[in-house]
């Protein structure tokens, strides 16, 4: 066949991982910022898959003093508060929006779990609405939410 060259130019490119597309949405800024400062993208880069539960820039707005999201990228060197933050929205493994189900509760990267409300079609993850849904990379899949859920002070010991 003649064609080796040619077919390989016109192969498609590879799929964007969840870290691109997430970088690629600027209303998730805020949290590339966050991820970039726990030192958590390189985790995220990785094969997964990996659902990320993205809060959007406004939601990281919304957190209060002393535990700012600003103060927390500045003292993210010197504790995991934001790491410990930011993995809460992680769950391991793929999950699109036709698999949460009312009642489900869904393991996180930290350990924590989170619980999934349907009510009049609307997915809710510990009451954070995904607005945005089923963005799929090739490592995982990114839905945006508006809230940041706050993992409790305890961790669950797997």
């Amino acid at each position: 066949m003649h064609c080796r060259s040619f077919c390989l130019q016109k192969l498609p490119n590879k799929m964007a991982t969840i870290l691109e597309l997430a970088n690629a949405d600027r209303n998730l800024s805020a949290l590339m910022k966050g991820l970039k400062a726990a030192n958590l993208e390189e985790t995220l880069s990785g094969i997964g898959p990996f659902t990320i539960l993205a809060p959007i820039n406004l939601a990281f707005g919304n957190l209060s003093a002393p535990d700012t999201f600003e103060n927390m990228v500045k003292q993210s060197g010197s504790n995991s508060k934001l790491s410990d933050l930011l993995s809460f929205h992680v769950i391991i493994g793929r999950k699109l929006a036709r698999d949460f189900r009312h009642g489900q509760k869904l393991p996180t990267v930290n350990g924590q779990e989170l619980a999934v409300t349907i009510t009049d079609g609307d997915i809710r993850i510990n009451g954070a609405k995904i607005l945005a849904k089923d963005r799929q990379g090739s490592n995982g899949v990114v839905h945006s939410i508006d809230v940041v859920n706050l993992p409790t002070a305890e961790k669950v010991l797997t």
